[in-house]
């Protein structure tokens, strides 16, 4: 597999954009997946500082399936965890965490009629 050194994830509006231009083109949902990941790779994947592969072709070529499977992971953060602040500074990964697992403190809820008279 060619070397990967850095992954920079699309922002959601082209991943969005990737998927309804590769639909467009295409019927068969395997054949969609597979198009849309490779050209995902194609747009994420760097070594030392350049693109790592010339386009979706490229890595359909280069990679196998399982190889595709593990970038997408990477990408996506499996396995990472939350750092928090890089991107919204009033992200707050424990909240976060907690609310996903339900274990959150609930809101207080507004008095009814809509506060202080």
């Amino acid at each position: 597999m060619r070397r990967v050194d850095e992954l920079r994830p699309p922002a959601a509006g082209r991943l969005l954009n990737i998927r309804r231009a590769v639909c467009a083109e295409n019927r068969d949902g395997l054949e969609q997946a597979a198009l849309c990941n490779a050209q995902v790779l194609a747009e994420s994947c760097f070594s030392r500082g350049e693109p790592a592969f010339a386009g979706t072709q490229e890595v359909l070529d280069e990679l196998t399936f399982p190889e595709m499977e593990r970038l997408l992971a990477r990408l996506g953060g499996e396995g990472a965890s939350w750092t928090g602040g890089a991107a919204n500074a009033g992200f707050d990964p424990q909240r976060f965490t907690a609310l996903r697992r339900g274990t959150a403190e609930k809101p207080e809820k507004p008095p009814a009629g809509g506060g202080e008279r």
